[in-house]
């Protein structure tokens, strides 16, 4: 299995902590609210500006959450305090965002899905490296001490070598309950660009990079009618899989089975199993940061619950504090672009391989994010 990027020891994190790094939110949607909140566990992090292309939105945002100032997305750009911009836009914007804030000499923190084509991505990261700056990317959930409980258990040894997995996100879609559910049946939708970052980030995590895809993907209604009381009848098209299943090839040796659904209705099926030479292990849910593990039992007839080795409190933006902390410490971060990246790519290639019946090589790589340390406080992330 790939080993982890050690972190370098010379500059102790938490003697930095007082020297902050200042933030400005771009894109002051329902989910910048998590991020204001979570990044306010942070000592490292202060939060001084949010910028909207509605204005008078950006600007009770700031009031809301008590910033300096809430304004035009210009304006926050060209604020040379502003170390890292945090790009919180809809995912058909991320691209172009990201480049605005790399060529205003930014560090960027970017929302799900890094971009809805690699190609594209690529382009970000390229640009990042001309500029000398760093690009990270959620999800952070794997920061988590569900997560990283896990991590610490695959690493130690306590399933034996991981031969395989299982990864299950299967429901019937979000017409019955969001309030505008046709992104999630447009381009950069769907279940595998909407929730299959979480997953595929965890299992990087696990087991290292993907090198190859073969999937298979549908679209079982060609329609969908939203039935939230608000909205009641109206349609919409669907223009993206909504069925997607196949076998991720790890380099590492381990082989995942994966299925991510809108078109059925949702069986308690775990989320995430791992499989290994001596033991299995259920995983909790990688949208989240805490949940269960749990592990088969040393007679094999049960599965037994496991204490968390890692703090289970944290909440978005974590990311955004462990970004802060690398470009303090000289340190490598974790949530990078070039694994988001790679993530994109993988998700791409379900469809490619569908389409094309064939195998689908992944020609993008990435190192598999530093563990974090056991035992940390929750606004800690490194010892």
């Amino acid at each position: 299995m790939p080993m982890a990027e050690p972190l370098p020891t010379a500059v102790p994190a938490r003697t930095l902590t007082h020297r902050k790094v200042k933030v400005g939110v771009v894109g002051c949607g329902k989910i910048s609210d998590a991020y204001f909140k979570g990044m306010g566990h942070y000592d490292i992090l202060e939060v001084v500006a949010c910028a909207d292309l509605d204005v008078a939105r950006a600007r009770a945002k700031a009031a809301q959450h008590g910033l300096a100032r809430g304004g035009p997305v210009e304006e926050l750009l060209a604020d040379p305090a502003i170390e890292i911009v945090v790009n919180l836009t809809i995912p058909q914007a991320h691209v172009e965002v990201n480049e605005r804030a790399l060529r205003a000499g930014k560090h960027v923190y970017v929302e799900k899905p890094f971009a809805l084509a690699s190609s594209d991505g690529r382009r970000v990261l390229s640009l990042a490296q001309s500029f000398g700056r760093r690009v990270a990317c959620a999800p952070d959930t794997f920061l988590g001490g569900g997560i990283q409980t896990c991590r610490k258990l695959i690493d130690d040894g306590a399933i034996g070598r991981p031969v395989s997995a299982l990864a299950f996100c299967m429901g019937h879609g979000h017409e019955s309950w969001h309030p505008a559910p046709e992104f999630y049946y447009q381009k950069g939708g769907g279940p595998m660009f909407d929730m299959g970052p979480y997953y595929l980030t965890a299992l990087v995590n696990f087991f290292g990079p993907v090198a190859r895809v073969s999937g298979s993907s549908q679209t079982a209604f060609p329609e969908r009618t939203i039935t939230n009381p608000e909205r009641l009848g109206q349609k919409i098209k669907v223009e993206t899989p909504t069925h997607l299943t196949g076998v991720l090839d790890f380099a590492s040796g381990v082989s995942v089975t994966m299925v991510m659904s809108f078109d059925v209705w949702s069986y308690p099926l775990p989320q995430i199993v791992v499989f290994g030479t001596e033991s299995t292990l259920e995983v909790p849910d990688p949208n989240v940061f805490n949940g269960t593990v749990r592990l088969r039992s040393a007679d094999g007839k049960s599965y037994e619950p496991v204490p968390l080795t890692h703090s289970g409190e944290r909440l978005r933006g974590t990311g955004v504090a462990d970004l802060a902390y690398a470009i303090r410490t000289g340190r490598p971060h974790r949530a990078t672009g070039e694994l988001a990246n790679h993530v994109v790519e993988v998700m791409e290639a379900f469809e490619k391989s569908s389409v094309t019946q064939q195998h689908v090589r992944i020609a993008s790589t990435c190192s598999r994010p530093a563990a974090l340390p056991p035992g940390l406080a929750a606004g800690e992330l490194d010892s």
